[in-house]
């Protein structure tokens, strides 16, 4: 018989593997069924329904799993970007988009008050892991000190709006450039 440490590491395995392939079905269909994702997690429903309850708990949950690991990206990104922190600023805003267009192609999943509670909880996050990269920049001289993350995030917001296409990406990338060029000092 395994020990109870196995047994929740076979747990936590499982659901890594949910909530990794909810975020790939999800992004590509937000109308995947739950028994579908099971099936391609590996696992059986009851193991899937034992994390998740709902169909609106695992869509929470994949969201916020998605705005931790990238929140939890902001020291690679800088590290990766040392000499060039408006380069990670660039690729990290980009990397949110993408994020946020997986939210909006959720639609009302993300529309319910539990949905707004994990909406505002992982915005205290975000807004954080922008000052994090707003202050690499300032340090390193390629933005004005001062700028106010919640700020920039509103002005940033722009980007999710554009079209999933590559004239939506092409456009985004312009807009990100104007932003940019309006926190130069």
């Amino acid at each position: 018989m395994p020990d109870a440490g196995s047994q929740r590491s076979d747990a936590l395995r499982n659901r890594e593997a949910i909530l990794q392939v909810a975020h790939d079905a999800l992004a590509a269909n937000p109308d995947a069924s739950l028994n579908s994702i099971a099936k391609r997690a590996g696992v059986g429903a009851g193991t899937l329904y034992r994390h998740f309850p709902t169909r609106e708990a695992l869509i929470l949950e994949v969201y916020r799993h998605d705005v931790g690991r990238l929140v939890g990206s902001v020291p690679d990104v800088l590290a990766a970007h040392a000499d060039a922190p408006l380069d990670a600023l660039r690729r990290w805003f980009t990397t949110l988009t993408a994020y946020v267009r997986l939210k909006h192609g959720l639609g009302d999943a993300l529309n319910t008050a539990a949905a707004q509670e994990v909406v505002s909880e992982t915005s205290v996050s975000v807004t954080a892991a922008v000052g994090q990269l707003l202050d690499a920049c300032a340090r390193a001289g390629a933005t004005r000190p001062g700028l106010d993350p919640a700020d920039v995030i509103m002005i940033i917001s722009c980007l999710w709006r554009t079209p999933d296409t590559p004239e939506g990406a092409a456009q985004a990338a312009r807009l990100l450039e104007l932003a940019i060029d309006g926190f130069r000092p």
